[in-house]
């Protein structure tokens, strides 16, 4: 170890120094990452406010006692691709409280001030429900009337889609085939006879608007917004467990990403806008937190109100309050104690009344794809549901494989230097290959609408063309034999899934706005319909079996192939994301059908275990892993027995800079923060005794003297740095620097012989950024955030090196 006193610093290079890069306190504090540095200010940057007023504890910025002037309090900001110091921020916001508690009854001021920071937490999550539910309003129906473009126009009113268009004339009911007022781009040309021609010129704009939303959106997010691509959940679990990604829930992303997601949803892309959402949603949810200090000044704060806004995202996404709320629980948030379910519930609940409100989707329901099933579901059907478990297991594996298979192709290949090429290449591809099928050229959410839908007299779609005959609409519906429409149909729709498939692997991950909630749920969807449609033909077939005797031996069809729609969509997001809880209540919420909860909770569960016995990691999660984000899951288990001085840096024979609570001039200290650039420095006792005092954050030491220059008459390069609460008495030479009000007296400490379980499980649930390990009091090293990822990565015979840090 190496020791500096007030002579020299000894320059030796710590051992293993750039493995520390990042977000330890022996890593380097300079910023490598890309974003808009006009939305760095909105994510924390650093200022001094002055006030006499203000307590003194060990993080806060007091420079020396003996000055008439006030304390100074300082934010330090947090270094881009940085980790956020948990503990600390969580001990400054107690202390902050404990303040505005002592003086609430001294005046009307104080206790203003004391009731507007207990209320601002609700305050700040009311609006951004209200935004959010606006946003996304606005998406829904940007992003029907832009789908609705590639078809046609509405002469009269050109910003109506075409339902609204067809609406407004005065016809009684909506025909989507046979309306006067809407006008197809061959009936704007003249063209009003099904011949070539007109097929040609249909197939001709599609194909354009398709390459022109998506190459202008791939424009703008490359110009303006880069980390406006993608879906943002795997950067927003990342940015939740305290990982710093500046510029990603930034002002110019939130507008980006929501102009974005409506171009790349109407150009026909196998995508959806649920995920962006969540994104969207939580850029909200970060520039309004800046509208209150307690928030936008406080990291660990700060993503409580983040883990709020993811819930809010899904629940405008899909009208799913609930499972918004379950779903920031269970798959996004790191840190999410009970207030912030109570404010994420109310939040969810806000944004779903101002959707609501807006109601994008035209109808008396709030949510996405509606369903009435007239009936239950039969015991035996638990065989087939969990067989779509099966396949949606088996289906989403496959998908999480190829995708990153293709990601990883790209991003080592030379395809990844053009972005915008790719976008268009593959929007080529789709628009070419979607338009000749039916069920692809329609956007992708009236194709599940129409999987989950039951047949019923006025249904004329070729998946209804059943050997029956309606004498009334409100007869029940009897069980009969498949036309020729229904096998059609299916080669149609097998065709579709392997279409969306293969285009959603390219497409998931190309520089636009793009989900993966939509296309898994049509892909399941396409998957339940056939097995939906076989089994209703084996009981029509078959009705005396013992397994269908009693409830199908009535003539009625006991069988509903929507149904199966709905659990297969289940199936697959569950195999691709591996939700399990929240995926079972959003899918429930979507629908409206409450009563088939445990079909959902089957094939689910099904999923979830086939799909974990190929790879435990969801889509999200092996994205993570591709980029090489520091994200310790906190589901993981560390089951192999290392100890803490297997890891810790320095090595044997290494070593380590620290600094002496009463030897170093502030010459050595600014000659140790010019030749390093570790975040931060233990302090122990002296060179002899190696008893180690406290810990030091960089960025408060050169704050601290930065002010102290300003501020303290006579400092200079020879004054003493002291960490010691008092100055020896009689004191010759200029006059100290007295910093022990900076100094962590009580940092997370371990021994070199604790297990190396412990010391995961101390970074999982306590969120630290390092930890010390001693012996008998003695400093030997330093374990950080990416020592231990590194570590994990070494115990399961993969690429420590993988691991980002700045």
């Amino acid at each position: 170890m190496t020791v500096h006193d007030r002579s020299a610093i000894p320059m030796i290079p710590l051992s293993g120094q750039r493995a520390n890069a990042g977000n330890s306190m022996a890593a380097d504090s300079g910023s490598t990452g890309s974003g808009h540095r006009s939305d760095i200010n909105m994510e924390g940057g650093s200022s001094c406010v002055a006030d006499s007023s203000l307590p003194i504890g060990n993080n806060d910025m007091t420079i020396n006692d003996d000055i008439s002037s006030p304390d100074l309090m300082c934010f330090g900001q947090y270094e881009d691709f940085h980790t956020i110091d948990w503990q600390r921020d969580v001990a400054r916001d107690r202390m902050r409280h404990r303040l505005l508690e002592k003086n609430r009854g001294r005046s009307l001021l104080d206790w203003l001030k004391s009731s507007h920071d207990a209320g601002s937490g609700w305050l700040c999550v009311f609006l951004i429900g209200l935004f959010a539910g606006a946003v996304a309003g606005t998406i829904d129906i940007s992003a029907r009337w832009m789908t609705d473009l590639k078809f046609g126009i509405c002469p009269e009113a050109f910003w109506f889609n075409r339902e609204q268009c067809c609406w407004s004339s005065n016809e009684t009911f909506y025909d989507h085939d046979n309306c006067s007022n809407w006008y197809t781009w061959p009936e704007l040309l003249g063209l009003y006879d099904d011949t070539a021609g007109t097929y040609i010129i249909s197939y001709f704009f599609y194909i354009a608007w398709s390459l022109l939303f998506a190459s202008l959106i791939a424009a703008l997010v490359m110009m303006f917004a880069p980390y406006a691509c993608g879906s943002g959940i795997a950067e927003i679990k990342t940015i939740l467990s305290g990982f710093i990604i500046r510029g990603y829930l930034g002002k110019w992303t939130l507008l980006i990403k929501s102009v974005g997601v409506i171009m790349a949803v109407s150009s026909g892309l196998s995508l959806g806008k649920e995920g962006p959402l969540v994104h969207v949603s939580c850029c909200i949810g970060n520039v309004l937190s800046y509208l209150f200090p307690k928030y936008g000044r406080n990291e660990a704060k700060k993503r409580e109100i983040l883990s709020a806004s993811a819930a809010v995202g899904v629940s405008v996404a899909f009208g799913a309050p609930i499972g918004g709320v379950l779903f920031s629980l269970e798959e996004v948030s790191y840190y999410f104690p009970l207030k912030t379910l109570w404010r994420s519930f109310f939040a969810a609940l806000v944004a779903a009344f101002v959707v609501r409100s807006i109601n994008p989707f035209g109808n008396e329901h709030s949510v996405l794809f509606y369903v009435e099933y007239s009936k239950p579901w039969i015991f035996i059907e638990l065989i087939p549901f969990i067989l779509l478990g099966v396949i949606g297991g088996l289906i989403g594996t496959a998908f999480i494989r190829a995708n990153i298979w293709w990601c990883r192709f790209r991003k080592s290949s030379r395809l990844g230097q053009y972005p915008r090429l790719e976008v268009a290449v593959v929007t080529l591809i789709t628009a070419l290959l979607a338009y000749p099928n039916p069920y692809t050229r329609i956007d992708t959410s009236s194709l599940i609408y129409m999987l989950f839908s039951q047949c019923s007299a006025a249904n004329n779609d070729a998946l209804c063309d059943y050997q029956r005959n309606f004498t009334n609409v409100n007869s029940a519906i009897e069980t009969a034999a498949a036309g020729p429409g229904v096998l059609r149909a299916i080669w149609l729709l097998a065709l579709a899934l392997i279409f969306k498939m293969t285009m959603t692997v390219f497409t998931f991950g190309i520089k636009v706005p793009c989900g993966l909630f939509i296309p898994s749920l049509a892909m399941g969807a396409i998957v339940g319909r056939i097995v939906g449609i076989a089994m209703e033909q084996l009981a029509y077939h078959h009705p005396d079996w013992p397994v269908f005797a009693g409830e199908c031996s009535t003539g009625d069809n006991c069988i509903t192939p929507g149904l199966y729609a709905m659990v297969g969509a289940a199936a697959v997001l569950g195999g691709v994301t591996r939700m399990t809880v929240s995926l079972v209540v959003i899918m429930f919420e979507l629908t409206g059908g409450v009563r088939y909860i445990v079909p959902l909770m089957a094939a689910v569960m099904a999923s979830k275990w086939v799909g974990d016995a190929f790879g435990r990691m969801g889509i999200y999660d092996a994205h993570i892993t591709l980029n090489g984000y520091p994200f310790l899951d906190p589901r993981e288990e560390f089951t192999h027995t290392t100890l803490a001085q297997d890891v810790m840096q320095p090595r044997k024979n290494g070593s380590l800079y620290v600094l002496t609570q009463d030897s170093l001039t502030l010459a050595d200290v600014e000659q140790l923060l010019t030749e390093t650039n570790h975040n931060g420095f233990p302090v122990v006792v002296s060179h002899q005794s190696q008893y180690l005092v406290g810990l030091v954050a960089r960025r408060d030491l050169v704050m601290a003297i930065s002010q102290a220059k300003r501020t303290v008459e006579g400092i200079s390069r020879e004054s003493i740095v002291l960490f010691t609460p008092s100055v020896p008495s009689p004191w010759l030479g200029p006059p100290p620097l007295r910093l022990h009000r900076i100094l962590d007296l009580a940092p997370p400490t371990i021994t070199d012989q604790t297990p190396m379980e412990t010391v995961v499980d101390m970074f999982r649930k306590l969120g630290l950024r390092q930890t010390l390990v001693t012996h008998n009091g003695r400093l030997l090293g330093i374990i950080t955030r990416k020592d231990v990822l590194r570590h994990i990565k070494i115990m399961s015979n993969e690429d420590p090196d993988s691991v980002l840090f700045n």
